[in-house]
């Protein structure tokens, strides 16, 4: 049984620690050791605990610790570690020089598309035998940034098909949150980055169109408590419901007529744009980072510039008023997710790229 170690030295809570611990069980379920390595009382360590992961606190504070630097190797040796997954740029460094002091093979995700330095490209080129990038734009940039791209593999999130599908229902958080009208909805961390704000300044245009609808604000974050005071002082309390964190996603997709994502950067493909189609609802998303390798223009969803309220509001009205079109698009993102970006098929991917590691370094 070949036991996996997976770094992340993040605090916080996303995109990036979910897939983390998708990979974790999918691989626990089909018969690998895995040890998860991360931040002390994190949101990430509580979480994977709660799901049964064996996890083992580890402070990362910077990446040059050496204290943090032998803690992980004595962990790689006394649980007899195959291989190492890292996560984060801390733990990266930390983890990967551990590794490499080791003789074991290091797998490093990137998951965001911040450039790379070329003189801060030596973690990738030297402290792993492979990079899996959350998408083609990501592996683009990395590449950019001197990355050898014979070492960097493509692999998108992939969607957990048993809890998102177009059977779940939504109407207890309809119920829930009052929601009559069509429902506009956006999962999503309260950072700048997601396009929040666009989208409060898109909703008097949407309502003029649409005056009924409800607009459905999943998330928490660092930004919550200012938005929602913003939201207050253009008067659309009554138009705008902010849930904070849930973790009934698949349920709260489910109460949306349509899900919109006005990302003004993205990083990789956006696990819960593909988790929306999963369930066969109407996408509008920006057209930045890896979105329009999963959004096609009026094919799988709606693309629109970043940071333009103006056209997301005209995306918007167009769905909810052309529901057979949008009907139509949302069936095909549908198909994509199910024959390319199941959670099978990424741990399929993630597996061969462990196995081809491996049998580089002569393990298997």
């Amino acid at each position: 049984m070949l036991t996996i170690m997976h770094t992340e030295a993040s605090r916080g809570w996303g995109g990036q620690e979910l897939r983390l611990l998708s990979e974790a069980t999918a691989f626990a379920k089909r018969g690998f050791r895995l040890l998860i390595a991360c931040q002390p009382r994190s949101r990430l360590a509580l979480e994977a605990q709660r799901r049964g992961l064996s996890v083992r606190p580890v402070a990362m504070p910077r990446a040059f610790d050496a204290m943090a630097w032998w803690r992980l190797r004595r962990l790689m040796r006394t649980e007899a570690v195959d291989l190492v997954h890292t996560h984060s740029s801390i733990d990266a460094w930390l983890a990967g020089s551990a590794a490499r002091s080791l003789r074991l093979p290091v797998v490093r995700s990137r998951h965001v598309s911040i450039p790379v330095k070329r003189r801060r490209n030596f973690v990738y080129n030297a402290l792993c035998d492979r990079i899996i990038s959350s998408g083609d734009a990501i592996r683009e940039v990395l590449i950019r940034g001197g990355v050898e791209p014979d070492k960097i593999v493509a692999i998108p999130a992939g969607v957990d098909v048993e809890q998102f599908h177009p059977g779940v229902s939504g109407e207890a958080v309809r119920r829930e949150f009052r929601l009559a009208g069509p429902v506009v909805g956006t999962i999503a961390m309260f950072r700048h980055s997601k396009g929040h704000r666009v989208l409060l300044q898109a909703i008097p245009q949407i309502l003029k169109s649409e005056p009924g609808a409800v607009f459905l604000w999943v998330g928490d974050g660092v930004g919550h408590a200012a938005l929602q005071q913003e939201v207050a002082d253009v008067g659309l309390q009554s138009a705008v419901r902010l849930t904070g964190f849930r973790e009934d996603v698949p349920v709260c997709l489910a109460a949306m007529d349509a899900f919109v994502l006005p990302s003004i950067k993205s990083d990789g493909v956006p696990q819960v744009i593909l988790q929306a189609l999963a369930m066969r609802k109407p996408v509008i998303a920006s057209a930045v980072g890896g979105i329009p390798e999963v959004i096609r223009h009026q094919h799988t969803g709606v693309l629109i510039p970043p940071n333009a309220p103006q056209s997301l509001a005209d995306a918007v009205v167009q769905v909810l008023q052309d529901p057979a079109s949008a009907a139509v698009w949302a069936q095909a993102g549908g198909q994509l997710i199910d024959t390319h970006f199941t959670l099978e098929h990424m741990i399929d991917r993630t597996a061969a790229v462990y196995t081809a590691v491996l049998v580089e370094r002569g393990l298997v």
